[in-house]
């Protein structure tokens, strides 16, 4: 199918064929009919990308103050390549379109084939073919309403949160600042709610329309707006003020505090500048108000990705409901969109709708519709190199063909850079959710084809190697199909986030192994830490060592929102599970013996914090003590991860996986790495092809795997019981 997208790094925007979607839990599948182009956020996004490298720094110093503080903690080549792949990622556009249900997917009610809808959200109602929208970003139209007006309903829904903020009442007097889409809704739905609108833009033609769209008098100019809305509220000043402008400038800011009256509210629902000038604001004692989109909802992924509704006795006015509101006063005549339509443009032509809002065309516009005609192209695979992969029936096998699970940042920025280059491996499908992100990762990394659809890795004969980068939940489900279908597998951390999953993934890895002995499953967890060249001469040291470690391993891993997926305990599992079962991991391999007792104790929560400030105590069977120190409330500019360890008159200490110092007697060891952090991803995977391949060892048995998770489960266990645990006991 197509889709229209910006590649940030390039400054290009382009129409690509991707793979299409498919209906996924609590999502709509949707045939897109039209789709509006936002001449404002959009444009903002594509001036962004066509900046230099230096511009883009500059206009987003935040970054560029991250991007320093890794080269200088893990290496400027770290950092280089970390903001490269960044910018390599292709953004898609559109957040508001109308089309038809072609599917409903598990559990989701009040949807069927046929259904006309509209759909908003970043990320999901893109300019593309077809669509999947979680069922809160998505509505039924009412009878009467055309599915074209339909593309409006997110703008419609961001100007009707404007006008709620403003709490404007019945013969109040609204002034709208800017009058691009959502200003000329505004001016119309402020009409519609009995208010008395004055309009403002520095484009003529944009007030006109505005006047023709109920506005009482409008303006082109800051002094004229302002004494018209001085002669039109008797010298009072008007009741509300709607700032739609798209501008970094403070002007449009400081017009509002001069034409409001006393005790007035000003609303920005516009990217505008917002330093407010104190005096005016104070004396009229007014009331600043930021608008969130198109309501509450908005940016909580518990109500936009989950389908989890608020109350309607308690939150009136969703995202949801504004958009059914604004359908409603389309469906009653009280709007009219279709005179804002300056331009409709084949999806196939979509870059030209850019050219037209950055003014490279010189046309006046103002809604600029994409439009989608006939049946899309739903495939859910696209072959991009041809020829079939060698096949191998044993354990060993000629070539490693890959099929991969997931194209996130992680997999495009560390693995598959890794993975590309070594011998005998080919790189066959790549699978992901979003069908962009499928065809940005197999055009870069070579892919033989790249899908939306899971079952095409799992259960294609040729693929004897499965490569699972998918979010965490997913991880023992993929594990356990991918053994079934007689495949190795690599999984990223962690293996599983339950001791019922990972008691199933046992079941399941021991009945392959039964079932074939000659062809016994090569299970992999990305533990890369533990071959990280460092690490290694550090264990080799060890060796020497015939008494118990006391080993500490400090991570200043930096805040993570509660609202983040990883710290969803059903999908990310939090981040004990989710990457502090590196360090245990490490921990482990180092003492070089199992563990037999956990206690984890974190720091009371403050409500910023997910317990994600925590210290996991390990006690080995060899008598070894391990500390796992793991803080979200330092400066992430403070270097990540250091590593100390004790024992025999040994003391040794890594940091960052570029300086490692290690005393033993009267031998020194003094390591640096200056340019580039090395945590092991490629000798991982090194070593995972030449055990598939039969030239080496299983890189890490089957038993230690389940011996990390089960170590890291249980800790999981001693933090929600607030006592130690020992491991056999809690099963």
């Amino acid at each position: 199918m197509k889709q229209l997208v910006q590649h940030i790094r390039s400054g290009q925007s382009l129409v690509t064929e991707v793979p299409a979607p498919g209906a996924g839990p609590g999502q709509v599948l949707v045939n897109v009919a039209f789709s509006l182009v936002s001449a404002g956020t959009e444009r903002m996004v594509i001036e962004f990308a066509e900046k230099t490298l230096l511009g883009k720094a500059v206009a987003r110093p935040d970054l560029a103050r991250q991007a320093l503080d890794k080269a200088r903690c893990e290496g400027i080549l770290t950092a280089f390549d970390a903001v490269r792949n960044r910018l390599d990622q292709p953004m898609a556009l559109g957040y508001s379109l109308a089309g038809t249900v072609i599917d409903a997917g598990p559990g989701v009610h009040g949807f069927a084939a046929g259904d006309r809808i509209a759909a908003a959200g970043g990320g999901h109602a893109v300019h593309a073919e077809v669509v999947n929208i979680p069922v809160n970003l998505a509505i039924k139209l009412p009878e009467g309403v055309e599915i074209e007006s339909a593309a409006f309903t997110t703008l419609g829904a961001i100007a009707l949160q404007a006008l709620r903020l403003c709490d404007a009442k019945l013969g109040e007097s609204v002034a709208v600042i800017g009058l691009g889409l959502v200003g000329q809704l505004a001016v119309q739905l402020s009409r519609a709610a009995g208010c008395r609108v004055l309009g403002m833009d520095l484009n003529p033609e944009r007030a006109r329309r505005a006047l023709a769209s109920g506005a009482e008098a409008v303006a082109t100019s800051s002094n004229d707006f302002a004494a018209l809305c001085r002669a039109r509220s008797a010298g009072h000043g008007v009741d509300a003020v709607i700032i739609a402008a798209d501008t970094e400038s403070n002007e449009p800011v400081a017009l509002a505090g001069q034409i409001a009256r006393d005790k007035g509210v000003v609303v920005a629902a516009g990217a505008v500048g917002t330093t407010i000038p104190r005096k005016v604001y104070y004396e009229k004692e007014l009331d600043f108000r930021i608008s969130r989109s198109y309501g509450p909802g908005r940016y909580d992924p518990e109500y936009e990705e989950k389908g989890r509704d608020y109350p309607y006795g308690y939150v009136r006015w969703t995202e949801q409901r504004n958009m059914q509101a604004f359908l409603q006063l389309l469906a009653e005549g009280r709007l009219d969109v279709r005179s804002l339509i300056t331009h409709r443009i084949p999806i196939e032509s979509g870059v030209k709708a850019y050219e037209i809002i950055k003014g490279k065309t010189n046309e006046p516009f103002l809604g600029v519709l994409l439009t989608y005609a006939g049946s899309p192209d739903r495939a859910r695979k696209i072959v991009l190199r041809h020829g079939p992969p060698e096949s191998g029936e044993s354990r060993r096998v000629p070539q490693v063909n890959l099929g991969v699970l997931g194209a996130g940042n992680f997999a495009n920025s560390t693995l598959l850079p890794v993975i590309k280059g070594l011998p005998g491996v080919r790189l066959e499908g790549v699978v992901s959710a979003r069908g962009l992100s499928a065809r940005h990762t197999a055009d870069r990394f070579g892919f033989a084809y790249c899908s939306t659809d899971e079952q095409r890795v799992l259960s294609e004969p040729g693929i004897n190697t499965a490569v699972i980068l998918t979010r965490h939940h997913l991880h023992a489900r993929q594990v356990i199909a991918a053994l079934r279908a007689g495949k190795h597998v690599f999984v990223e951390k962690p293996l599983c986030l339950t001791r019922a999953e990972l008691l199933e993934i046992v079941r399941d890895y021991e009945a392959a192994v039964e079932s074939n002995a000659s062809a016994r499953p090569v299970l992999m967890v990305g533990y890369n830490r533990r071959f990280a060249p460092f690490v290694l001469e550090l264990k080799q040291k060890l060796r020497g060592v015939q008494e118990g470690l006391m080993l500490h391993y400090r991570v200043n891993a930096g805040f993570i929102p509660a609202n983040h997926w990883t710290q969803d305990p059903a999908e990310g599992g939090g981040r004990l599970l989710g990457e502090a079962c590196h360090f245990i991991d490490l921990l482990i391999f180092l003492a070089g013996d199992a563990v037999r007792k956990v206690s984890t104790r974190a720091l009371p929560d403050s409500g910023r914090y997910s317990r994600d400030n925590l210290s996991v105590a390990l006690e080995f069977a060899n008598g070894s003590l391990g500390t796992v120190t793991y803080v979200a409330n330092g400066d992430k500019g403070f270097g990540k991860e250091c590593l100390e360890v004790f024992g025999g008159g040994l003391s040794a200490r890594l940091d960052d996986y570029r300086n490692l110092s290690i005393r033993y007697g009267s031998k020194r060891v003094n390591r640096t790495a200056r340019l580039r952090q090395d945590k092991g991803h490629r000798a991982e995977w090194q070593a995972f092809v030449a055990c598939l391949t039969g030239q080496g060892p299983v890189p890490i048995p089957f038993e230690e795997i389940v011996q990390s998770t089960e170590a890291t489960l249980a800790a999981q266990d001693s933090l929600e019981r607030g006592s130690p645990v020992t491991l056999g006991d809690d099963r």
